[in-house]
């Protein structure tokens, strides 16, 4: 599983004025993203705003992303519910041509006991012919996927290959390295952490800010897993501002600021969520000269 090594990307989706699927947009996204040398892609993810789409929408957009990418790098789809069965169900229809695994965020909303998040998980692995990933992130689901049901999960379930934690919490992080089969992959959920997990073990990072400027941070993960981290920690410092203005009004929002800028495609978000303001988008552009320069 080398190919998940590095920087994965959690694409967004773009959408056009009337609020339908901008596919010329994501069209340019991937090229992009694979011009830029990551080594992944994640479709439908959070920050692909998959919650807001219909079944229709989702399987257009995996299908496309599939045809644009063409074989090129490799593929994750997130596929995930708080609703056991529906989740199961979803994939076992999904049409797997052109995907390397799934990505499936732990049930939010329910905030199950850690034996339901590890029933949830099972059910998801014996219904997946693709490796599955899990994907740890409290902030959005209101509960944490501890280090002991992450880790019974890994030796219990062979084709779930790796989680990807976005619970901030260094200790757990730790926990997860010491306990984990070998060849089990903890992979960063933060872009602001992917050094300092990697430091620690991790293999890389799914990330958000490498939608905006993929081959800057995916050069800088690269220095990391290549244990040069007094190089990676300079771009890692050049990138910290850029970062802490993407996430100030919400996830994606304001990485699509960026894609906006770069002419990528627009930086259109559905209900429930917003665009950043105008104030935000001109510090983000004001950053974003500044590292061009």
């Amino acid at each position: 599983m080398k190919k998940f090594h590095g920087t994965g990307v959690a694409i967004v989706t773009p959408f056009n004025a009337d609020g339908s699927v901008d596919y010329d947009g994501l069209k340019n996204l991937i090229n992009h993203l694979i011009n830029g040398k990551v080594e992944y892609l994640v479709s439908l993810g959070t920050t692909g705003e998959a919650s807001t789409l219909n079944k229709d929408e989702k399987k257009k957009i995996w299908e496309f992303t599939a045809e644009i990418n063409n074989g090129r790098i490799p593929l994750v789809a997130g596929i995930g519910s708080n609703n056991t069965a529906a989740v199961v169900a979803e994939i076992k229809n999904f049409q797997a041509n052109g995907y390397d695994a799934i990505l499936s965020a732990s049930p939010y909303y329910n905030k199950p006991t850690q034996e339901g998040i590890y029933q949830h998980y099972k059910a998801i692995s014996e219904a997946s012919d693709l490796p599955v990933f899990l994907y740890n992130v409290p902030g959005r689901t209101a509960s944490n996927v501890s280090a002991e049901t992450t880790c019974r999960l890994a030796n219990d379930c062979k084709n779930i290959i790796g989680t990807k934690d976005a619970s901030a919490n260094f200790e757990q992080f730790n926990q997860i390295l010491r306990d984990k089969p070998e060849d089990f992959m903890l992979i960063s959920g933060d872009d602001a952490a992917a050094l300092p997990l990697i430091a620690m073990g991790a293999t890389g990072v799914i990330s958000v800010i490498g939608n905006g400027l993929p081959q800057e941070f995916s050069e800088m993960i690269r220095y990391c897993l290549a244990g040069d981290f007094k190089t990676a920690a300079t771009l890692h410092l050049r990138l910290i501002e850029i970062t802490r203005l993407v996430f100030a009004e919400g996830n994606p929002s304001g990485v699509k600021a960026i894609l906006k800028y770069l002419g990528i495609c627009g930086d259109g978000v559905r209900l429930p969520l917003m665009s950043v303001t105008k104030e935000l988008e001109q510090q983000i552009i004001k950053e974003i000269e500044k590292l061009s320069a």
